[in-house]
């Protein structure tokens, strides 16, 4: 048995003869994990009514404990700017994200987590985790941690390597 990826392989090395396609085995069954991880929404998350990269955002509050800048927030959450303050607007319209202004600086937003927040949370992420060992059971727990440690060194040299990625 073999996956998607196999023959889209075979087919770029068909047309592509004697060129090195081994990135692509990589790359593009972490691109087509994402969309299936993407597309298969979470469990227990969309039950509720939120989103994964909605619930990173909650999840990024819980556990700091603090409030947060949006900034601050983007860094925690691996997400962008905008997209926090789209994340953040539609929380905070269910009661879920709280905001207040800096004394100091109007322009400044401290978010935190409402008491709901804090309790959906707290339901949600043990159902999560549960979840997502269900989408891993595929692999025995040896498998997932020497693909733990793989994507570790990946992430770490592609984090090392912002700005001098080949244009």
């Amino acid at each position: 048995m073999e996956d998607v990826v196999a023959g889209v392989l075979r087919q770029w090395e068909s047309a592509y003869p004697g060129l090195e396609t081994g990135p692509i085995a990589v790359i593009g069954r972490l691109n087509r994990c994402s969309a299936l991880l993407q597309q298969g929404g979470g469990g227990p998350l969309t039950r509720e009514g939120v989103t994964r990269p909605e619930f990173e955002i909650l999840g990024a509050l819980r556990r700091v404990g603090h409030e947060l800048t949006p900034t601050q927030l983007a860094r925690e959450s691996f997400a962008s700017g905008a997209a926090v303050t789209k994340r953040v607007r539609s929380l905070e319209e269910r009661g879920l994200i709280a905001r207040r202004t800096d004394e100091r600086d109007r322009r400044v937003a401290h978010l935190s987590l409402t008491r709901s927040g804090h309790d959906l949370v707290d339901r949600l992420y043990p159902e999560l985790l549960t979840y997502d060992k269900a989408l891993l059971s595929g692999l025995t727990p040896g498998q997932q941690g020497e693909l733990a440690e793989a994507l570790s060194r990946l992430l770490l040299a592609l984090e090392g390597s912002t700005g001098r990625l080949p244009s």
